[in-house]
């Protein structure tokens, strides 16, 4: 009688597991939708010296935008936002704004899905300070993976 039984218990325990694995699964993917993480290269701007990445991750239909420059002043607060364009030709009015530059680091959750990010012409753009919006010090194009191409890189250092 105890075999049928921890058979029972066995095979009840098992199926559990598989169901809540499958239910882990379909969240996973509906979080990512298959889309994965992206890095965009960010090339520096007018002689800045600070150029970085920032990393677009999926989540469901948001995309979470983690940026690191490196040479970036110490305690200055620096504007970035996604612009429509590329790092050659940006519009100068913001599509998204992130947060804020600070210490080389900013993250911010944007309202759109990393495939809509991909699809537009978009870019990443870093500029040096609130007070100093027009120089722009780091940007990088989110279509092609990033990073401004050598002669947009030249002509943004003119």
């Amino acid at each position: 009688m105890k075999l049928p039984l921890t058979a029972a218990l066995v095979a009840g325990l098992a199926m559990g597991g598989l169901a809540f694995a499958q239910d882990k699964a379909k969240t996973e993917k509906k979080k990512s939708d298959g889309a994965k993480s992206v890095t965009v290269k960010l090339s520096q701007q007018n002689n800045s010296k600070e150029s970085g990445s920032a990393k677009l991750t999926p989540e469901g239909d948001k995309t979470k935008v983690e940026m690191s420059i490196k040479g970036a002043p110490k305690g200055v607060s620096q504007p970035a936002h996604i612009h429509e364009g590329s790092c050659a030709k940006l519009d100068p009015k913001p599509k998204y704004a992130l947060q804020n530059v600070v210490d080389g680091k900013s993250t911010t959750e944007v309202p759109v899905s990393i495939s809509e990010l991909q699809k537009g012409n978009l870019a990443i753009n870093v500029h040096k300070s609130a007070d100093d919006i027009k120089t722009y010090v780091a940007c990088g194009d989110i279509k092609g993976g990033g990073g401004a191409k050598k002669s947009a890189a030249k002509k943004a250092d003119k």
